[in-house]
């Protein structure tokens, strides 16, 4: 029976309730004991950590990446304290209120959130190490095969656990430093760090002393080992309690991001705003578009970015009709339109841009009016985001539809005989046919768990990105448009005082200066 029950993970969160909880406050906390001997953070942890080598880069070791009071680029050690212990009162808030599927007489809860494992492409050639989003936003660690536990009981005591993997002298001199267990506590400021080996025995017990709630996703789990320990135990101490996936929770709280995360999120849309300006100014006929893929990919590491965010769409021609292109390996031509979408990836916050120019530097008469037509779109979608009819991500689509497949009435491409909105946004979709917008943040599509009809609110990043997509067999439109892709995307913050900020503004998009680009 637990088998079955723990890959279901038959019980998930609202995540519309998840965002109603939002503003739930910190609450202070404190520690309970554990017998086994752990490693404790101490109040002095700058002397103790003074002279020592990390499994990732800190202030002492990386003045230029990363500020004296910070654990991670932008982002100071209090706030993922703050973050863990907000989530710990929201969990046990969201299970006192829910009627559902849950003990609602619950106060003790336990939560585990797995980091990332490396991933090979070959014997013992490691692809670059990227952590899991979760993990690492509730306690900024870098490393692999770790593991973050979190409690709470019926006082509102709250401890953070991280089981680490061991100091080793030959693995790190084949792989690179460990933080290692003693370091731990004092550096990611958890209240007790152990070796992994640690993590059955200690989770058995916690399990058999408080009978918590148990929160734990098997499914986004990389770990297999985590995954055998956590139903072992569970089997052993014949829990019935039902497994909590506490991703929604996560995602709610990653969904609006903080001053610190609002501040990553400038830097890095302008690091690839500024990017892409340079690689358009670059770009001529004859240039590969894997060329381009490079041109982008040297120019946002020039500016301190980490790597690029998603594989590049690099696509010439008749290519940009097919929205998730990334071959990247064909020739451009004189004539060509490219559009590439790229982002970057600095202090684990992500950008995502499009732009289309013509590769000679200049706009044939159907790209002007394709262009045009996105553009205005786009700017008209930005204009009314907050008021009717984009109020939500879902009701900004809505309203892209219904113009899109007007202004192609207008210019001889969807007939003059559709004249009612229904039509008009079923005409725009075939044209356009993947959502206007998505949350941005950690990751590209940012937290999935979040549906698109929640409305906007203050801390929320998005994109907004119409496009015109018609490929060369579409008989039905004029010949001169067909092979055509066009998209234009900036992304976009909404302010605390409800404005809109568009974070990706330095980056070119009127027809007229992408002209200019090359003269």
């Amino acid at each position: 029976m637990w088998k079955k029950l723990f890959y279901r993970n038959a019980v998930y969160i609202s995540p519309i309730r998840l965002v109603q909880l939002r503003s739930i406050s910190v609450f202070s906390t404190s520690a309970t004991a554990v017998t086994t001997t752990p490693t404790r953070a101490n109040t002095s942890a700058t002397n103790v950590l003074s002279g020592k080598r990390f499994g990732q880069p800190v202030a002492l070791t990386h003045p230029h990446l990363i500020n004296q009071d910070e654990l991670v680029t932008g982002i100071k050690l209090d706030e993922f304290k703050q973050r863990r212990h907000r989530l710990m009162i929201r969990l046990q808030k969201y299970v006192a209120e829910n009627t559902r599927g849950i003990n609602r007489d619950k106060r003790h809860h336990a939560v585990i959130i797995p980091s990332s494992t490396k991933k090979y492409m070959s014997d013992k050639i490691p692809y670059v190490f990227r952590q899991n989003s979760d993990f690492y936003y509730l306690c900024g660690c870098l490393e692999p095969d770790t593991v973050l536990m979190m409690s709470i009981d019926d006082r509102n005591n709250i401890k953070s656990t991280l089981f680490m993997r061991p100091k080793d002298s030959h693995a790190e001199l084949w792989e690179g430093t460990r933080t290692g267990v003693e370091l731990a506590s004092e550096l990611f400021g958890v209240d007790e760090s152990y070796p992994m080996e640690n993590f059955k025995p200690i989770f058995t017990k916690l399990l058999q002393q408080e009978r918590p709630l148990i929160w734990y996703d098997s499914r986004i789990s990389d770990l297999p080992q985590l995954n055998k320990q956590m139903l072992n135990v569970l089997e052993t101490i014949k829990s019935e309690e039902q497994l909590l996936s506490p991703i929604g929770l996560v995602h709610g709280m990653r969904l609006i991001k903080s001053p610190a995360e609002q501040n990553l999120m400038r830097r890095t849309c302008q690091i690839a705003s500024e990017a892409i300006n340079d690689v358009m100014r670059c770009t001529k006929p004859g240039h590969s578009e894997h060329h381009i893929f490079a041109m982008i990919d040297y120019q946002c590491r020039l500016r301190n970015a980490s790597y690029l965010a998603y594989p590049p769409v690099v696509a010439s021609g008749a290519n940009a009709t097919t929205i998730h292109y990334i071959e990247n390996s064909q020739l451009t031509k004189s004539g060509d339109l490219v559009l590439m979408d790229a982002g970057c990836e600095y202090g684990g916050y992500t950008s995502d841009i499009t732009r289309t120019w013509p590769v000679n530097g200049e706009f044939s008469k159907p790209q002007k009016i394709l262009y045009d037509v996105v553009l205005q779109l786009q700017k008209e979608l930005i204009n009314i985001m907050l008021k009717e009819g984009g109020q939500t991500l879902d009701e900004l689509f809505d309203t892209m539809c219904i113009k899109l497949g007007k202004y192609l009435q207008e210019v001889g491409i969807v007939s003059k005989s559709i004249d009612d909105l229904i039509g008009l946004g079923r005409a725009g979709y075939e044209f356009c046919p993947h959502h206007v917008s998505h949350y941005l943040g950690m990751d590209v599509h940012d937290t999935p768990q979040i549906p698109r009809n929640l409305t906007l609110l203050p801390g929320m990043v998005c994109t907004v990105e119409p496009g015109i997509y018609i490929p060369k067999d579409r008989s039905d439109v004029p010949k001169e448009f067909r092979g055509m892709g066009v998209r234009v995307e900036d992304d976009i913050l909404i302010t605390s005082d409800n404005k809109i900020e568009i974070l990706s503004n330095a980056c070119i998009k009127e027809r007229i200066h992408l002209e200019n680009l090359h003269k």
